[in-house]
């Protein structure tokens, strides 16, 4: 913590996850490691309980929840062949 007290604003990731039946779940957090495997253990959201993880797709930091909570609401939008699209972008080399 800071001198002054308050909290250092902490980083929020957007993250996207294959689910065995081939559909993609889109979350936010402060420890994407730390919410997969919650995923992956039956723990984390109800969607996820009932349709498992199979691999990350990707990930991206936003400098807080407000920035990331608006970006998951637009992914969430998209069509399951635009959010492939999307992780192919985020994850180039030149995205």
């Amino acid at each position: 913590m800071p001198v002054s007290g308050i909290p250092e604003r902490m980083a929020w990731f957007l993250y996207l996850i294959e689910c065995e039946d081939g559909s993609i779940y889109t979350g936010i957090t402060v420890d994407v490691a730390l919410r997969y495997a919650k995923h992956a253990s039956g723990r984390g959201a109800r969607y996820t309980r009932s349709h498992p993880p199979r691999c990350l797709l990707a990930t991206v930091e936003y400098a807080d929840r407000s920035a990331a909570a608006r970006a998951e609401y637009e992914i969430k939008r998209l069509t399951p062949g635009q959010k492939r699209e999307f992780c192919r972008s985020v994850n180039s080399p030149n995205g």
